[in-house]
């Protein structure tokens, strides 16, 4: 497979996880909001840039950060690259360079995707916002399936590594923006807007359902964080995001017949998160470990670049 051709499957995979992602934050802080008094609600919305990493992008408009202004700047504002318009044209100039070697279903996936902003945004409100969100969750649940679906080779190896990668750094800054970050001033932890908050962590990540199989004790910071951090089973968590990193590389490994830095770079990590226990790392400092994750997620994507000759 040539070299620019594998790019465009990787950042393809990485841009529709993201797409997806930014969709769920905004539909969740949208749902918190609604339930939150005021600060909670400005807390929220200043956090789902922070997950992004565009605090500084909302900040050079000079708008405040009320609750239309940053849903929009998210979802329609084509004016900076972490918008979710913005992931969806990505995604499908990736999709289009690579246009033969999906299926019919993955390529109408994110091209209704894109279709769906047509002139969005000149009528941005938040209604049409959390349509939008609605309706690319709809198309990215769509694309995956059809990647499930694609013959196993290459092609679809590539999209999942991209994923694969981006979901980790996605769940790693949510966690360690709610961890340090969202609660206001003056609420206390463990109390109605903390716990709000935690839920909504929960249905940013497709998590709810998956929290009441695993914990009968109730919503605990602790189990919040162990699901999300450690469990295999929670296709989200940072440890599933790194087991799949190292099955995938391992692939592409036996298909080419060479293993290099990247291979080498995931599995100790994998091996570091198969020993690592919740409640050490709380204790030790979360904010520590989750600020190491995402560096390691960091070098791994450049180590994946330089072994498949891509950037």
């Amino acid at each position: 497979m040539l070299s620019r051709t594998a790019s465009s499957l990787y950042w393809l995979g990485r841009y529709v996880e993201r797409a997806d992602f930014v969709a769920r934050l905004v539909e969740a802080t949208a749902r918190l909001d609604t339930l939150s008094s005021r600060p909670a609600g400005e807390a929220a919305w200043r956090s789902a840039l922070a997950v992004t990493d565009n605090s500084e992008a909302f900040a050079a408009t000079g708008a405040a950060a009320g609750q239309v202004e940053v849903a929009c700047f998210l979802t329609t504002d084509t004016g900076h690259a972490g918008s979710i318009v913005r992931c969806v044209e990505m995604a499908r100039l990736n999709a289009r360079a690579v246009r033969t070697a999906l299926t019919r279903e993955a390529w109408t996936a994110t091209n209704r995707a894109w279709l769906a902003f047509d002139g969005s945004a000149s009528r941005c409100d938040l209604t049409d916002t959390l349509r939008l969100a609605d309706a690319v969750q709809a198309e990215t649940r769509g694309f995956e399936g059809a990647v499930l679906r694609m013959l196993r080779n290459q092609t679809a190896w590539f999209i999942r590594l991209g994923q694969a990668v981006e979901r980790a750094d996605n769940t790693a800054r949510l966690l360690d923006v709610k961890y340090h970050l969202l609660l206001p001033e003056g609420e206390p932890v463990g109390g109605v807007v903390d716990r709000d908050q935690w839920t909504t962590i929960l249905q940013t990540v497709s998590a709810v359902t998956a929290y009441r199989w695993l914990y009968s004790d109730g919503l605990t910071i602790a189990n919040v964080i162990d699901l999300l951090l450690a469990r295999p089973e929670m296709p989200r968590s940072l440890r599933a995001s790194v087991d799949e990193t190292v099955e995938v590389l391992g692939l592409l490994a036996r298909h080419t017949g060479s293993h290099g830095e990247a291979d080498r770079m995931a599995r100790l990590r994998a091996q570091r998160m198969e020993r690592t226990r919740t409640g050490e790392v709380i204790v030790s400092g979360l904010h520590e470990f989750l600020r190491a994750f995402q560096r390691e997620t960091d070098q791994l994507h450049a180590a994946i670049g330089r072994q498949f000759t891509f950037g």
